[in-house]
């Protein structure tokens, strides 16, 4: 197999979703974890101060503990919690998609690495607009409108 079959979409679905049921797996077992991941595609609300974001390296590990184990969420792309920054613990929601998560681990032990790249937020924005618009234009044909009335009976 050649490094180029890992970057199609079919192997990052895969990545995506072997990320998300191991994420929730540790949820459900209410195992602490942690997570190495590229900090240039996490999303901070609100925005780190400019020291502190630049202060994070590349690949910055969070630890889901304490709090921001309880207050983590995920669905199908992105994984979600509440962490404190920098001396005085500057609160900020923390948003990481599932491909950008490199490593998951328990203790010191790696549980999950991940070689898939992220999937760019346009190219996944692009992606859902482009579902909308080949329905809407199938819709609008009164012909395809009466067959799919059909096929619900």
């Amino acid at each position: 197999m050649s490094l180029e079959n890992l970057e199609t979409e079919a192997f990052k679905d895969l990545m995506q979703e072997h990320i998300l049921k191991t994420i929730e797996y540790m949820f459900n077992a209410n195992q602490e974890f942690g997570i190495a991941c590229e900090i240039s595609e996490v999303h901070f609300t609100p925005e780190l101060p400019l020291e502190l974001q630049e202060a994070l390296p590349e690949v910055t590990l969070f630890m889901l503990a304490n709090y921001s184990f309880e207050s983590a969420t995920i669905d199908l792309h992105y994984l979600t919690f509440e962490a404190g920054f920098g001396a005085d613990n500057i609160g900020a929601l923390v948003q990481i998609p599932l491909l950008a998560i490199k490593q998951i681990f328990v203790e010191e032990y790696p549980v999950l690495i991940n070689i898939a790249s992220p999937r760019d937020r346009e190219d996944e924005e692009e992606a859902k607009h482009a579902e909308i618009n080949s329905m809407k234009a199938l819709l609008n044909n009164p012909e395809n409108a009466k067959l799919l009335k059909k096929s619900k009976k």
